[in-house]
């Protein structure tokens, strides 16, 4: 699969407070979420994200709280993937729960500017700039992990696999 969009750039150490606000933790509807991600970080964030977009970050990205909302609010704005020098353990555990992809790859972290049209293909790996002409390797979304991103995350492949195996027997 392969995921083209703007950039979004960030620093290092964007936590989960910076991608979704505390005061919006009462809520399950991602759609409200998406409305208030990155305001801290960035109040315009919402009004320039596109569908398909990607937040390219350094290092520790979605650190702090071990909150899924943060990955579910990224992705509910529009975000196709996130590319990071690292992720926080527990984000990284979380947007793949969610079906979000996600790309360690210290270089395009580094290089990617704010704005740039970037490409992720998700089968290989490969990360283009196509505004500088760059490219970039990441590890490939394969196995599990690739199972989880294509089914849209853990809870609609645990419903698939339950409804296969009642349709069984």
């Amino acid at each position: 699969m392969k995921l083209k969009g703007k950039a979004h750039k960030y620093g290092d150490h964007v936590d989960t407070d910076a991608i979704i606000p505390a005061q919006y933790l009462d809520t399950v509807d991602a759609a409200e979420m998406a409305g208030h991600c990155m305001q801290d970080l960035d109040p315009e964030f919402v009004n320039k994200v596109e569908s398909g977009d990607i937040i390219v970050a350094g290092r520790n990205f979605g650190c702090g709280s071990s909150r899924e909302h943060a990955p579910i609010a990224i992705q509910a704005c529009g975000i196709s993937c996130v590319i990071a020098e690292s992720f926080a353990r527990i984000f990284y555990r979380n947007a793949f729960n969610i079906g979000l992809p996600i790309f360690e790859c210290a270089e395009a972290a580094e290089d990617i500017s704010d704005g740039d049209v970037v490409e992720v293909d998700t089968d290989t790996g490969s990360i283009t700039d196509h505004t500088t002409d760059r490219s970039f390797s990441s590890q490939a979304l394969a196995g599990p992990v690739a199972e989880l991103v294509e089914a849209g995350g853990l809870i609609p492949i645990v419903r698939q696999r339950l409804q296969e195996r009642q349709a069984r027997s």
